[in-house]
């Protein structure tokens, strides 16, 4: 069973730039440890007449048929918008000026 010692977990942090405390460490050495257990757990499982698959579910990509239509005007494109302007939807400036 892998365990993970003060200095790698010292070393994990550091890779991520996150300043760890004393109390940190030791609880994510304890969380990391119980983490590769389990996985190690998982990997014990017998799997040698198991076909690999991606996703169980088979997924196919359900699309509508591409017919034209007539696209909307621009009167009714704005209909439903609370302010539009020459036919154009307006929207409150969210970025100031550069």
């Amino acid at each position: 069973m892998p365990t993970f010692t003060k200095e790698e977990i010292v070393h994990l942090g550091d890779l991520a730039r996150i300043a760890l405390t004393d109390e940190e460490i030791t609880r994510l050495q304890g969380d990391l440890n119980v983490i590769a257990e389990s996985i190690n757990k998982v990997q014990e499982v017998a799997t040698d007449d198991v076909e690999p698959t991606a996703n169980p579910i088979p997924l196919e990509a359900y699309l509508r048929p591409d017919v034209p239509e007539t696209p909307l005007t621009q009167e009714e494109a704005t209909a439903g918008a609370p302010v539009s302007e020459a036919g154009m939807f307006v929207a409150p400036r969210i970025l100031g000026e550069e």
